[in-house]
């Protein structure tokens, strides 16, 4: 029976034949490892942002600068990692661009929750559980846009996309206890949140 290690390793290791064979040019190779991190760049976008246009623009930047830059790319750590930071860089750039970022993400009646199921592609879920995931991720989208910018980072590669707070740290290029510090008060904010829909519902 493979254990949870050896299947992890085996995503690492597909990775690295996936970039080894896309610097050599084999275009299928590129095609494929998009395909396997388009999904997680658009939604950690989605949540950052809470615009889904703008969503698509930065998962569009983040593949731009993968491509031109995955000759660097040394794997001295998981290529998830080096990919993220990438995305973290950008967002950080369209904050700068479009001021999206240091405001309330601005939700349009388009942004409906369903955002998240673009990538890969529609599910086959039952109409009734398909509406109850998309009010949901319209839940979830609206209580991030109560934090600050740097809040909403940490908790979407705390939470969402399971990073440790070492790892957050050396990404955001701040101390492990700034992670922690800055995630718990980001909780603390969620929850008040939380009980103050609750209230208003």
């Amino acid at each position: 029976m493979q254990r949870q290690g050896e299947d992890f390793m085996g995503l690492i290791d597909e990775d690295e034949a996936l970039i080894a064979a896309a610097l050599k040019g084999s275009a299928y190779a590129w095609e494929k490892l998009v395909k396997r991190y388009e999904s997680k760049i658009y939604n950690h976008g989605l949540r950052l942002t809470g615009n889904s246009s703008d969503a698509m623009d930065l998962m569009q930047e983040v593949f731009l600068g993968v491509y031109r830059n995955l000759h660097r790319f040394r794997g001295d750590a998981k290529f998830s990692s080096w990919i993220f930071r990438i995305a973290h860089n950008k967002a950080v750039d369209m904050n700068r661009r479009k001021r999206l970022m240091t405001a309330s993400p601005k939700f349009s009646e388009e942004d409906d929750g369903d955002e998240f199921e673009k990538f890969p592609g529609k599910t086959n879920l039952e109409p009734e559980n398909r509406l109850g995931n998309q009010q949901q991720n319209l839940r979830v989208l609206k209580m991030l846009k109560e934090l600050s910018s740097d809040q909403r980072s940490i908790v979407e590669l705390k939470v969402f996309q399971s990073l440790t707070f070492d790892e957050i740290a050396e990404l955001q290029d701040i101390s492990a206890n700034t992670a922690k510090t800055r995630f718990y008060s980001a909780l603390k904010k969620l929850k008040v949140v939380s009980e103050e829909q609750n209230v208003l519902s």
